[in-house]
């Protein structure tokens, strides 16, 4: 019996490898659409809404924040307009930071670039059922950072009991870099109500500032 057809988008800022592996994929991958940067990559996954988004996890682009990659900035604009779109990262990284950080974004899987292009399309089809997939090597960096972080993410359960269902809302976006009107206009309250919150927010953590904010949700992997 054969697969069912998926449709896939493939990321990568070199149009050598998306030819190659495009003829690699099995037939029963749907390529519906390329991309090679941060901002192309988004315009096509929004427009095209695929199964599977394959992207490389270092990509050019304008909006790539300090600290993070490409790969994971796509991950992290698309996905929450995508509830359904799956995503796979294909890199020629093995670096234990590349993976964890793609996976933190939201990937549901990694694997590496000298991966066959059965393997590829066998890891598309198990990602699109909502498996997860790594390459062998590559699993133990998920293990070994999740393991660690279970302890942190219940400290970091009991500072956000402090806060509000709202005040957490507020204390994300602008632990994002979203300016208060941006707050306003995405929560659909004033520029005096995004105010108190935030103050709010910095006195129930006993914070100075948005900076140390920023940092604080980054640390307890909130954003």
């Amino acid at each position: 019996m054969a697969e069912a057809s998926v449709r896939v988008v493939v990321v990568d800022d070199h149009s050598i490898f998306r030819s190659g592996l495009k003829a690699d994929l099995d037939a029963s991958i749907d390529v519906v659409g390329e991309a090679h940067d941060v901002e192309s990559a988004l315009a096509v996954v929004v427009e095209t809404a695929p199964d599977v988004v394959l992207l490389d996890v270092h990509l050019p682009g304008l909006a790539v924040p300090a600290g993070s990659t490409g790969g994971a900035e796509v991950i992290r604009r698309a996905a929450p307009e995508l509830p359904a779109t799956r995503f796979l990262a294909l890199s020629v990284s093995d670096k234990a930071e590349d993976v964890v950080g793609v996976i933190r974004a939201g990937a549901r899987g990694y694997i590496t670039k000298g991966s066959s292009g059965g393997e590829v399309s066998r890891a598309v089809h198990a990602v699109a059922t909502g498996d997860a997939v790594f390459s062998p090597k590559l699993a133990g960096f998920v293990l070994d950072a999740f393991g660690a972080a279970v302890g942190e993410t219940a400290v970091a359960g009991d500072e956000l009991d402090r806060l509000s269902a709202r005040e957490q809302e507020v204390m994300r976006l602008i632990a994002r870099g979203y300016a208060y009107k941006e707050v306003a206009a995405e929560l659909f309250i004033s520029v005096k109500t995004v105010e108190t919150h935030v103050s709010a927010v910095l006195r129930k953590l006993q914070l100075s500032s948005r900076h140390e904010l920023t940092a604080w949700a980054t640390a307890r992997r909130l954003l």
